[in-house]
């Protein structure tokens, strides 16, 4: 059972990470000069969309390697939330017709939320780092 669930968290983990890394990708492909004055047209500093940005995309990209997981989901999350909270809220969960719902923020926010509780050490580099350190606490004891 425990296979299977590595191996689901693992999909997840991916899934989200490229999910990210392209939303970020093309915020900065669009022109993050556009993005950063759409966040001002909603009330939101302009100069956060740069952050948001590079916090999707690198931190996509970290998540597809599997690096940080717990720290980067939780950061995502609260990106989904904030997304949620001051641009999706008055479309509604479906949207209304204007604009997008926030059906998918609360999916990917619920998908990094399980990944920040329960992290994904499998085909990850956290995997890599958490084995290298035991080895090397496993080395100094038995000296």
């Amino acid at each position: 059972m425990t296979n299977k669930v590595e191996a689901s968290t693992v999909l997840l983990r991916v899934v989200l990470g490229i999910s990210f890394f392209i939303h970020g990708l093309v915020k900065f492909q669009g022109g993050i000069g556009n993005t950063a004055g759409w966040f001002d047209s909603i009330g939101i500093p302009g100069s956060l969309a740069y952050a948001v940005a590079l916090i999707e995309m690198i931190g996509g990209f970290a998540l597809i390697i599997g690096l940080g997981t717990r720290i980067v989901s939780a950061l995502l999350a609260v990106v989904m939330l904030g997304a949620i909270f001051t641009a999706k809220l008055p479309a509604g969960f479906l949207g209304d017709g204007v604009g997008a719902g926030y059906e998918l923020d609360i999916a990917f926010m619920a998908i990094a939320i399980f990944l920040a509780v329960n992290g994904s050490r499998i085909l990850a580099v956290d995997g890599i780092i958490s084995k290298t350190k035991q080895h090397k606490q496993e080395s100094s004891q038995s000296v």
